[in-house]
């Protein structure tokens, strides 16, 4: 009984307290700017995907399903993470109930899971393309496409119930201030008065089943391919395959750098300085650069962009 209250009495924290990324009022304003603006041009780019793929019958392709997939993601991915951190931009640290900040997690969870597999499934889709062509309609036909899809964003979803069920299951009994701009795992962790082991562990097993093997199955595709680009008779064929895959690879690598580095890891994290800039790169930086990087350099894409902006004006 009375170790019953104690722990009852141990749960105290109502809400939590994000600092964010700046104290400095004159740091913030500017901050406030370039994020707004980076937010807008975001959802705006990705938006315009979404937009050209599902009213262009030629983009009705694996490689643009999946990069729809990705841009209706990371639309829903700065949603959740972004607000906070302008609302604390804008009015210094804010105040999250407990309730709030837990829906902010495990929704973070989820849509950060679901981009790991749904990146992996579109290494794939390009190496089925360039690897296997004759294949290529059989292998990554329709029913195929919407089960890669539709596992990554249930994947995701089960991933994040379990993980955010073990944080919540934590008991937190002050502080409670949070040095992040967002309800993430690790600041969350440092806070709890309780034994975090078995949560650790899940989190841990998780991000090396998530992110380890999305991203060995990402690799092992973009090196088949360049494998098969190396063997190509055309030098002209070989460069623009090339740049291609690099760009892709550079925007994979940046994510998945980030990702692992603060996730896949067994231990608490405590160097959260370091943790908000990386964040800052996966949360923000990454949602931007990937439609330009995948669809907006792509001549079928900008062909599609010119025919609506035609069509408009006419």
């Amino acid at each position: 009984m009375e170790r019953s209250l104690e722990l009852g009495n141990m749960t105290r924290v109502q809400e939590f307290v994000l600092l964010g990324l700046s104290t400095s009022p004159e740091t913030r304003e500017v901050l406030f700017a370039a994020f707004l603006t980076l937010y807008l041009l975001t959802l705006l780019e990705n938006a315009l995907i979404v937009f050209l793929v599902c009213s262009h019958t030629e983009l009705h392709k694996p490689m643009y399903f999946f990069l729809g997939n990705l841009s209706c993601l990371e639309m829903c991915y700065v949603s959740v993470t972004m607000p906070s951190l302008l609302a604390g931009l804008w009015t210094g640290p804010c105040h999250v109930p407990f309730p709030a900040c837990l829906t902010q997690l495990f929704f973070f969870i989820a849509l950060i899971c679901t981009e790991c597999t749904l990146l992996a499934s579109m290494a794939c889709d390009r190496y089925m393309a360039i690897c296997r062509p004759l294949h290529y309609p059989l292998l990554m036909r329709p029913q195929v496409c919407l089960g890669l899809a539709g596992t990554s964003w249930l994947g995701g979803l089960l991933v994040s119930v379990v993980k955010t069920a073990c944080i919540a299951s934590l008991s937190y009994c002050g502080p409670n201030v949070l040095n992040h701009f967002f309800c993430d795992v690790s600041p969350l962790l440092n806070l709890s008065c309780t034994h975090v082991a078995l949560t650790e562990l899940v989190d841990f097993l998780s991000a090396i089943v998530i992110l380890w093997g999305s991203l060995l199955v990402a690799t092992a595709s973009y090196v088949a391919i360049a494998r098969a680009v190396l063997c190509m008779p055309s030098a002209a064929a070989r460069l623009k395959a090339f740049s291609t895959c690099a760009s892709h690879l550079v925007v994979v690598g940046i994510f998945y750098s980030a990702t692992l580095f603060i996730y896949a890891r067994p231990s608490r994290m405590e160097a959260m300085d370091l943790n908000k800039v990386l964040s800052v790169i996966y949360t923000v930086a990454t949602p931007m650069c990937n439609p330009v990087i995948y669809c907006l350099r792509n001549r079928e894409v900008q062909a599609a962009f010119r025919r609506t902006l035609h069509g408009s004006r006419g």
